[in-house]
């Protein structure tokens, strides 16, 4: 028909019409008779599929044409202290950032938009977290989610909440959500069981300017989380300092030998010197052990050296303490004997008993008398 052009909408589109560039109105599904006489018009079609309407109009709908965004779409005009939630078919699908104004057709989803002021407070409720939880496990993430912190704390644990570098609370076990704008939200995880640390490879200087290498272990454990972070932003790097400080104090202040003598007045003496400053920070330190001292290679020859000579010293007192007892035992059985025929004439039996025992065979001439009166004569 001359000055009139048919557009058809289909049923999950909606038309924007520009006549002479200029916005007319929105088309509706179905078939539409436009006059095009004098004119260029243009239609900008958008599918359902797509709720936002992300448009270069959308800024002037929203301030010129309220019966249009009444009517049309669904309006999220957000202050800069909210944020909202976006939910299609009662699906959350986005959380939108403060500050947000967009607009999202009618039609095809049921788009609803709740608004939530987060001034007062930077914490989630807990219905909201289980449902942010809940949507990591679907084929379709929500949008937006880098705006809100989601943290998990295990059992045995709490966790320390800092916002804008204020410490707000301690967290018992459980999973939390705050929100991230407006303010800065950190969040630590802490173990309130026994830890290990392990303090390797500590080259130390003795007293006497041996060099010997150390291996600590200790264990320690949170008895105030407030109050460690309150001295410390790392309290187990304050754990490791404070032990290795102790250590070079014990070792630093005593000889070699003093060292290997009495190994266990290490521990004591770092103990000592680190758990009373420890405790003052909110941490107890439950234990600790020197593992391995490791002295340098020349070192250990020498000392090798002064070992077997001390040893071989004292082989040598056992050795002449030995022999002095033999032959004082010696002296005692002769002088014994002197005194006691009867005594020596059992002991020359008994030698020649023992001498019988190496012969094979004994020819005998004039009885046994003549023999032992011929091998031993007694004055």
């Amino acid at each position: 028909m001359l000055g009139l052009k048919r557009i058809t909408i289909k049923k999950n589109e909606r038309g924007l019409l520009l006549r002479n560039g200029d916005f007319e109105r929105v088309l509706q599904p179905g078939q539409h008779w436009v006059g095009t006489l004098g004119a260029r018009m243009r239609i900008e079609t958008f599918s359902m599929e797509q709720a936002a309407f992300t448009h270069g109009l959308a800024d002037y709908f929203m301030a010129k044409e309220p019966e249009v965004v009444a009517q049309e779409f669904v309006q999220a005009a957000l202050t800069d202290t909210q944020v909202g939630l976006r939910y299609e078919n009662s699906v959350l699908v986005e959380v939108l950032a403060p500050a947000t104004r967009k607009l999202y057709w009618k039609g095809l989803n049921d788009v609803r938009v709740d608004v939530i002021d987060i001034a007062a407070t930077e914490k989630l409720d807990k219905e909201l977290v289980a449902k942010l939880n809940q949507t990591q496990l679907r084929q379709r993430p929500v949008a937006g989610v880098a705006g809100v912190l989601m943290v998990q704390v295990p059992d045995y644990h709490v966790g320390v909440l800092t916002v804008d570098g204020k410490q707000q609370e301690l967290l018992g076990a459980g999973a939390y959500g705050f929100w991230r704008y407006n303010r800065q939200v950190q969040f630590e995880s802490v173990d309130l069981r026994s830890q290990a640390l392990e303090i390797s490879g500590q080259d130390i200087l003795t007293k006497d300017k041996v060099g010997l290498r150390l291996n600590l272990s200790a264990t320690w454990r949170y008895n105030d989380v407030r109050k460690a972070f309150a001295n410390t932003a790392k309290p187990a790097e304050l754990v490791y300092r404070e032990l290795q400080f102790g250590l070079r104090a014990a070792v630093g202040t005593r000889t070699l030998d003093e060292l290997l003598e009495d190994k266990a007045s290490i521990d004591a003496i770092v103990k000592d010197f680190a758990a009373q400053k420890l405790l003052a920070a909110g941490i107890t330190l439950e234990g600790l052990g020197v593992k391995d001292i490791i002295l340098p290679g020349e070192m250990k020859t020498i000392l090798a050296q002064v070992v077997e000579a001390e040893k071989s010293a004292q082989a040598n007192v056992i050795r002449r303490r030995e022999e002095t007892a033999a032959t004082r035992s010696l002296l005692n059985t002769a002088k014994l004997m002197e005194d006691n025929p009867i005594a020596l004439r059992m002991k020359e039996l008994e030698t020649l008993e023992r001498v019988a025992e190496r012969i094979d065979k004994i020819s005998v001439f004039g009885g046994l008398d003549n023999v032992l009166n011929g091998l031993v004569k007694l004055r």
